[in-house]
């Protein structure tokens, strides 16, 4: 099942990029069909899922590459558990709102919807991977797509942003290779399951310079100050889907690998760093929220707020207690259908005001008021008000993180404050004030590709909101084995 979800988006790919020249704005269709079904099997995955079953499930694998004089394989080796499965389900049900949102593009639509799709194979290979090795390819394969996507239908400074990105991400990148072969010949495989059950304590190196080298690029990913730069340009430039897809589901790639990788398999070095990583997270979360407090450009307040709220994500794995890793999954998860939604919002203002400065935009809500309502319900849900799921994240990330870590916890929940404030003069900067003469010619959302993917999230936010053990049941049972073994080196 988990390779069927893996080739469905590379199968649309594939059918998208030989549609014949007449025919090319067909390639939506097939787009949408292919997501459509993989996000079915994502949800199929999800709700099959046994939380109450040990280790991973719907385990797939044969051998890759044969050993050879090291003595051991690399495999195809996928697999989920109550950590990865949420991923899964975020990941299929994003990439459908990226395909719906980009419905109406003109420009070279089959080489889009193409790269569109290849992204999701290349972002679902990380989620699923259970091989070291496998995961670094994965890991990689996603930076070609990115880049062709943000360089050829981005805007502005489109060639500087996709190769900030590119530089960014591959000097994480390669030290993230040499902490996996590092592991990898010290234990003797690189299967994660075996490397969790008996963490490798010694190498040729000393075990504090793996763990840096492998944490730096899932720090970069995440992002968190200051290796944060690469992510305002990139979004800022990007178009609207691939903004979707940068925030909701790239930067888990990085909070994903903390928790699958740098705790699982090096606990005893995260153990002893783990006051460094709340700190970083602590000041993230406040530069980020202060820095967001500045901006005037619309999407790039959104992506700096990104960098605030994924401090949250750090801060819930530095604490390594059961709620503390629980908070940083959940986290994971809602921020990317928070700031994904923010993101189709964005979009669909600038798709009809052709602006995204703040100070030029009043009033709006005269105009469009169901995208009005829409915005601030995910304005409120990214500042983490009661009922909406951001408000379940983050507080469970601070009821772990008190008593490990209580200055940096005390500067995140500050860091919620701030996150009203950026909010809040946003919406009344931009939606609220008489109507403006300049606007009046402004249309509401109407177009249903719009409508559904807006509808999906707006329903997914509040589903985990109110009733949030649809989510919580599946990442404790994820979470459960993390934190057992990063407790017993405590």
């Amino acid at each position: 099942m988990l390779t069927t979800f893996l080739l469905l988006p590379l199968a649309g790919a594939i059918m998208a990029i030989f549609l014949p020249a007449e025919r090319e704005r067909d390639a939506r269709w097939v787009a949408l069909f292919f997501t459509l079904l993989a996000f079915i099997v994502s949800v199929i995955i999800f709700v099959r899922f046994d939380t109450a079953a040990e280790g991973y499930q719907f385990v797939e694998s044969f051998e890759w590459i044969a050993a050879g004089e090291a003595g051991f394989s690399i495999q195809y080796l996928v697999g989920v558990d109550g950590l990865s499965a949420p991923m899964v389900l975020l990941l299929g049900l994003l990439s459908l709102v990226g395909v719906l949102i980009s419905w109406n593009i003109d420009l070279k639509p089959k080489q889009y919807f193409a790269w569109l799709l290849f992204l999701e194979t290349a972002v679902a290979g990380v989620f699923i991977s259970l091989d070291l090795i496998q995961f670094f390819l994965f890991w990689e394969l996603e930076l070609l797509p990115m880049f062709m996507l943000i360089s050829q239908w981005g805007s502005g400074r489109r060639l500087y942003s996709a190769t900030k990105f590119l530089l960014y991400t591959l000097a994480g990148s390669a030290f993230m290779l040499l902490g996996f072969l590092l592991l990898g010949f010290s234990a003797g495989t690189f299967n994660m399951a075996e490397l969790a059950a008996s963490p490798v304590t010694d190498a040729i190196v000393p075990m504090a310079i793996v763990f840096w080298a492998i944490t730096l690029a899932f720090l970069v990913k995440l992002p968190v100050v200051p290796v944060h730069t690469w992510l305002p340009d990139a979004h800022t430039d990007a178009p609207t889907a691939v903004s979707v897809m940068l925030a909701g589901v790239l930067l888990k790639m990085g909070g994903y690998g903390l928790l699958r990788i740098s705790l699982s398999l090096m606990p005893e070095q995260a153990q002893e760093f783990k006051v460094i990583l709340a700190g970083i997270a602590g000041f993230s979360v406040l530069w980020g929220a202060v820095i967001t407090l500045r901006q005037t450009d619309l999407k790039r307040l959104v992506a700096y707020s990104s960098v605030s709220h994924m401090g949250y994500v750090l801060l819930g794995a530095a604490a390594m207690t059961d709620v503390g890793l629980s908070g940083a999954a959940l986290q994971m998860f809602t921020h990317g259908t928070i700031t994904g939604l923010l993101f189709v919002m964005v979009g669909a203002i600038y798709d009809r005001t052709h602006t995204r400065e703040i100070a030029k935009m009043s009033g709006l809500m005269h105009q469009m008021p169901l995208i009005g309502i829409v915005f601030v319900i995910a304005g409120l849900a990214s500042l983490g008000l009661p009922s909406m799921s951001g408000f379940v994240a983050e507080l469970t990330t601070f009821l772990g993180a008190l008593q490990a870590h209580p200055a940096a916890t005390i500067a995140a929940i500050f860091g919620v404050v701030l996150s009203a404030g950026y909010i809040l003069w946003t919406v009344q900067r931009i939606f609220h004030g008489p109507r403006a003469p300049e606007w009046e010619h402004l249309e509401d959302a109407r177009n249903w590709p719009e409508l559904v993917a807006m509808g999906v999230l707006v329903i997914s936010i509040m589903a985990v909101g109110i009733y949030p053990s649809i989510l919580t049941n599946a990442v404790e049972s994820g979470i459960a084995p993390i934190a057992a073994i990063v407790g017993a080196v405590a």
